[in-house]
């Protein structure tokens, strides 16, 4: 047997492990946010530690790989609203699902928002994601749609605004950004007549209070 025909194997065991090490990461990202080790993820993976770090040296390459994914998702996501024929109909469901892509994952949210990880992703974003948020911006201004001094940039900020309601706010009130998002864009919208409905209750004073200290030491 060649050694070509040796690795096939092993070149394929490789591709197998990497995939499930970054299953496992998903997983528990999703769950406990970034605060996990790769020995973690080697154990919720079921393959030993050494085979890890085989295939990353380190979490941070793990991130790296789940970040290039959600980059990739969420661009599909800009391109199917860029498709709709309906300009606002696009632009409200980029928003909307970009944004429960996040709700249901902390470390997504974590790993798209968390600006001590690095700018190189920060970089990736903008020229992967921003290009075409700008042409969903520019396709509803050209019909009408949205207020004339919409920037793509306000998009940007929105989310990162939403993602940090969403962080604060997850364990008492899970959909209070969605609250935040109808808001926005009844403030963008040109056709506004009436109000959109606010799909969830606001927080009371107590219920705000809890969301805002919940990780601070109050000891």
């Amino acid at each position: 047997m060649s050694e070509g025909n040796e690795q096939r194997p092993l070149r394929k065991d490789a591709v197998i492990n990497r995939e499930r090490l970054l299953a496992a990461a998903r997983e528990l990202f999703a769950v406990r946010g970034l605060d996990v080790t790769l020995n973690d993820i080697a154990h919720h993976a079921g393959v030993g530690v050494g085979t890890a770090y085989r295939r990353f040296a380190n979490k941070e390459e793990v991130i790296d790989a789940l970040f290039e994914e959600a980059l990739q998702d969420i661009a599909a996501v800009a391109n199917e609203a860029l498709t709709e024929p309906d300009a606002w109909a696009g632009l409200v469901m980029f928003l909307e699902r970009s944004l429960h892509m996040q709700f249901g994952d902390r470390g997504l949210n974590q790993i798209m928002n968390n600006a001590a990880l690095g700018r190189d992703r920060v970089s990736d974003a903008r020229d992967h994601i921003a290009p075409l948020i700008h042409q969903l911006v520019e396709r509803a201004q050209e019909q009408g749609v949205v207020r004339p001094d919409l920037d793509q940039s306000d998009l940007i900020f929105v989310q990162l605004g939403l993602s940090a309601i969403m962080e604060s706010s997850r364990a008492i009130a899970p959909g209070l950004y969605t609250r935040y998002l109808t808001l926005f864009l009844d403030g963008i919208r040109t056709d506004r007549s009436d109000f959109l409905p606010l799909p969830v209750r606001a927080l009371s004073a107590e219920e705000t209070h809890r969301a805002m200290t919940r990780e601070r030491d109050v000891s």
